[in-house]
C-alpha cells in the first residue's frame, strides 16, 4: 500500500475534492491498493477554492495521518486585486455590489501594505465554508439570506508587491514561465464564462505575494487593502505557491498525474511521508525501542528536549512522540510494511 504525499498543481475550475478523487481513480486504474476495500486512503492537506490554482498537497495511506499538520501550517499566496469593482463573492464568481472610481498609485500600495503585515484581525468572507448553526456560509448566503462572520485574528508573515507585476505590466501577473511542469490553464487569472475576457492587469490592478497563517482567508485580506486605500476590489487571480513545506517545485499537473493510471511508475511522482515532517527533530530507534514505540509502551530516559519528535528505524517513520523530561508517549503511530516486517 502505498503512503506518501503527491503534490498537485491544481488548475483553475477543480474542486480539491475532485483533486482527490482523481487521485484515488489513477490510482485504482494503476492496480495500486487492489485488495483493499475502497483502495488507497487518500485525502488533501488542505482545501483550494476552484477557482485558484496551485499548491494542493494530496496524503495517501499513513501520511493522511498527518493531514492536520498540513492544514494548521503557513502557506504563500499570489494574488492579484482589481480595483474599482467590489463583488459578493469577493472574486469574479460573484455579482457586483459596489464601485469606485478612484484607482490608487503604487506608491500608495507600497505604503499601506505594513498596516496588513502581522497579527490583523479579519473577517472571513460570507462565501466561504465556515458554519453558522451548523450551516456552510456559502449555503446560506447562496439562499439570499443575511451572513454575518466573527472576526478573527490571522498572521500576515509578509505581504510585498510581486516584482515584475502589477501596474503596467501585462495580463498574467508574473505568469508561470518560473515554474516546471506548469499548463496554461493554472497560469490563467480567474474568470466566470458570464463575465466576459479575463481582466486586464495593468493599471487598475496589482499582483502580491503574502505568506499567512492558518484561516486566512486571500479574498478578504484583497477586500480590506482596497478599502484602506479608499477603493473597492475584487480577486481576479489567486494562486497558492507553498503550504508548508510543499512548494511549486515539488507540484506535478493533472497531465503527470494521468500518466500513473496509464503505468508510469508512481515513485516518479511520490515523495515520502517524511517529506511533510521536515520540521520535527527526529529519532532514530534501535529494534527494541521501535517495538516498544509500536506497543504504545513509553520511552523513558531519553536525553531530549521537551516537544514533538519523529521516530525512525533504518530512516523509517515508526511515529510522532511527543517528549516531557525524557520520557517519550506515541502521539501518532505509523503501519510502513518495511518496519513492521
Amino acid at each position: 500500500m502505498p503512503s506518501g504525499w503527491i503534490i498537485l498543481d491544481k488548475p483553475v475550475g477543480l474542486g480539491s475534492t475532485q483533486a482527490v478523487a482523481a487521485v484515488k481513480r489513477n490510482l485504482r486504474e494503476a492496480g495500486l491498493g487492489q485488495g483493499r476495500k475502497g483502495g488507497v486512503k487518500v485525502g488533501h492537506g488542505g482545501t483550494l477554492d476552484p477557482l485558484a490554482s496551485g499548491v494542493l498537497p494530496v496524503a495517501l495511506g499513513e501520511a493522511t495521518k498527518v493531514t492536520g499538520r498540513m492544514l494548521d501550517a503557513n502557506k504563500a499566496y499570489e494574488f492579484t486585486i482589481r480595483f474599482g469593482e467590489e463583488t459578493d463573492t469577493l472574486d469574479l464568481e460573484g455579482a457586483v455590489v459596489a464601485t469606485s472610481d478612484g484607482r490608487p498609485t503604487m506608491a500608495e500600495i507600497e505604503a499601506i501594505l505594513p498596516r496588513f503585515t502581522g497579527r490583523i484581525a479579519q473577517v472571513p468572507p460570507a462565501y466561504s465554508a465556515l458554519k453558522i448553526d451548523g450551516e456552510r456560509a456559502y449555503d446560506l448566503a447562496r439562499a439570499g439570506q443575511a451572513v454575518e462572520l466573527a472576526s478573527r485574528d490571522v498572521t500576515i508573515h509578509s505581504l510585498t508587491v510581486l516584482p515584475g507585476t502589477g501596474k503596467g505590466t501585462t495580463e498574467g501577473g508574473g505568469g508561470d514561465s518560473r515554474h516546471n511542469d506548469r499548463s496554461q490553464e493554472t497560469a490563467s487569472p480567474l474568470h466566470h464564462a458570464s463575465r466576459g475576457p479575463p481582466p486586464r492587469i495593468g493599471e487598475d490592478s496589482v499582483t502580491l505575494l503574502a505568506n499567512v497563517s492558518k484561516g486566512t482567508y486571500i479574498r478578504s485580506l484583497a477586500r480590506d487593502i482596497a478599502h484602506a486605500l479608499g477603493a473597492c476590489g475584487t480577486v481576479t487571480m489567486l494562486r497558492r505557491t507553498k503550504a508548508g513545506p510543499f512548494d511549486l517545485s515539488h507540484a506535478i499537473s493533472l497531465d503527470k498525474l494521468n500518466e500513473i493510471g496509464k503505468g508510469a511508475p508512481l515513485e516518479q511522482i511520490l515523495l515520502p511521508l517524511e517529506a511533510g515532517l521536515d520540521d520535527i527533530p527526529a529519532i532514530d530507534l534501535d529494534p527494541e525501542q521501535a517495538r516498544a514505540v509500536q506497543q504504545g509502551r513509553v520511552l523513558t530516559g531519553l536525553p531530549l528536549e521537551d516537544g514533538l519528535h519523529l521516530a525512525r528505524l533504518r530512516m523509517i517513520p515508526v511515529a510522532l512522540l511527543e517528549l516531557t523530561g525524557g520520557d517519550a508517549r506515541v502521539s501518532r503511530g505509523f503501519n510502513l510494511s518495511d518496519v513492521a516486517e
